[in-house]
């Protein structure tokens, strides 16, 4: 932190950023090429995730860069309270066109939050705006372990129990959750994967009884959970049930594909591969590929012909809505992604990717599961293979685990996305592996290579304190 001296000068030598962690500084990048990311103390990463599964077509592209600079040249900024411009119109034509006109409009932001924060929006003017209004229709059901954003809305609909800890007393009320379809910590031997759903989705029925169907706006899922469960897809037939409840109820399905639609999980939406379609969809991280900020909102017919037939507008906006520069960012992203068939090749070196890693690490007596799609993979870790029981939480298994792959300097090293919570909010150890869409073969095998060695150099660490 910066200081004052004896003299009054400020010692401006520490940051002046406001970091995540105030006692520590962050390592910093200072450039990024392809799959690669290179820090100021001239360490060259791997970056098997992305970041945050956003980096979908890799660092650097120039196509991209020029998509950006050609923009910023014509226009650099436009008020969507009156106007659109070009790069807003081709994105969201371009959004709708993927999804087989499934869906009818896209809203554009900045973040996946402010994705979800509208989408909550617009469920509640859905139900105002009914040739019969139903003003009652206030409440969401969502799912524990569970992550939809940070801002206080999105973070009262999820369930991240860390992130959610200090801000609980000013977090919303109107908000109930009931059990994640986490079928490697909650399906009963005993149970078929058909039986599996059928407890979950009376569940959410009886959730529906509880809380009167006639107050619940939506249900809140995502396909594939990211960050809080680490790459758990849902079971066959679970988005169905819950499609067919919230029908029973007149309530809409609000899917939330900020980290795994875009192409990350082998379909362009995460939905397809559901059998089912969303009322309302937000997107994120893949959407622009990290070049510019940006998420959405995809909105179904239901809901649009709601709007039309009643105000005729959207009450909600951001000053950065829809921004051209990161409007034709994400509009040469998607092109790229399309032209080139990257959506297919998650989908190819993704089954890669997985048998790989099972093939690897399956036998590992610390791994309890290694699940996932297309290329959003992850890997829990367990104490104890048989009862599944987690890791004390003082031993931070997944953040060591990241750090050994960072640290990993004869051979290049790894970055690999740490998490928590995977048991029950609290307890859990996983990690996420995210690469671009245009990973080949050798770079998967490179990125199992590393990520095997991160993951033993860090039990190595740790086998003193395992064994008492």
């Amino acid at each position: 932190m910066s200081a004052v001296t004896s003299v009054g000068a400020v010692d401006t030598s520490a940051s002046a950023v406001l970091h995540r962690d105030l006692k520590q500084d962050p390592f910093r990048i200072v450039s990024s090429s392809g799959f690669y990311i290179k820090f100021d103390d001239g360490r060259k990463i791997l970056d098997a995730t992305g970041g945050a599964a956003v980096s979908c077509i890799g660092h650097g592209d120039q196509r991209v860069i020029d998509a950006i600079a050609a923009q910023a040249k014509t226009l650099d900024y436009c008020h969507t309270m009156f106007y659109s411009c070009p790069s807003a119109e081709q994105l969201c034509q371009q959004l709708i066109e993927s999804t087989n006109g499934q869906m009818a409009k896209a809203f554009i932001v900045c973040s996946g939050s402010e994705a979800m924060e509208a989408a909550m929006k617009l469920c509640r003017q859905y139900f105002i705006e009914l040739p019969v209004p139903e003003t009652n229709r206030t409440h969401f059901i969502a799912r524990r372990e569970s992550y939809h954003g940070t801002t206080l809305g999105a973070l009262s609909v999820g369930c991240h129990v860390g992130r959610r800890a200090v801000y609980e007393p000013i977090l919303m009320q109107n908000i109930s959750h009931v059990s994640p379809c986490n079928a490697y910590r909650n399906k009963m031997d005993s149970e078929s994967i058909s039986e599996y759903v059928s407890r979950l989705a009376k569940e959410v029925d009886d959730e529906f009884q509880r809380v009167g169907p006639q107050n619940v706006c939506a249900f809140i899922a995502e396909p594939v959970v990211g960050a809080a469960l680490g790459c758990v897809p849902a079971v066959e037939g679970y988005f169905k049930a819950m499609k067919a409840v919230c029908d029973k109820y007149g309530a809409l399905l609000v899917l939330d594909e900020v980290m795994c639609g875009m192409g990350r999980t082998g379909t362009m939406h995460a939905w397809e591969q559901e059998g089912v379609i969303p009322d309302i969809q937000t997107i994120g991280k893949g959407l622009g590929g990290g070049y510019a900020p940006i998420a959405g909102v995809l909105v179904g017919h239901r809901v649009i012909k709601t709007l039309e037939n009643g105000s005729g507008r959207f009450s909600h906006g951001h000053t950065y809505q829809a921004h051209p520069i990161s409007c034709a960012a994400a509009a040469e992203v998607h092109r790229i992604v399309q032209s080139e068939d990257l959506v297919q090749n998650a989908s190819r070196m993704g089954k890669y990717l997985g048998s790989l890693l099972k093939q690897k690490l399956g036998n590992n007596r610390y791994i309890g599961d290694i699940r996932g799609r297309g290329l959003f993979w992850g890997i829990e870790f367990v104490k104890d293979k048989s009862s599944k029981a987690p890791f004390d939480r003082e031993l931070d298994i997944a953040m060591l685990v990241h750090q050994k792959g960072m640290d990993l300097n004869d051979n290049g090293g790894i970055l690999l996305y740490p998490g928590t919570g995977s048991v029950d909010g609290k307890f859990g150890d996983h990690i996420l592996i995210a690469p671009p869409y245009n990973v080949t073969m050798d770079y998967i095998d490179l990125i199992v290579d590393l990520t095997s060695m991160a993951i033993e150099v860090a039990f190595e660490e740790l086998a003193d304190r395992l064994a008492n």
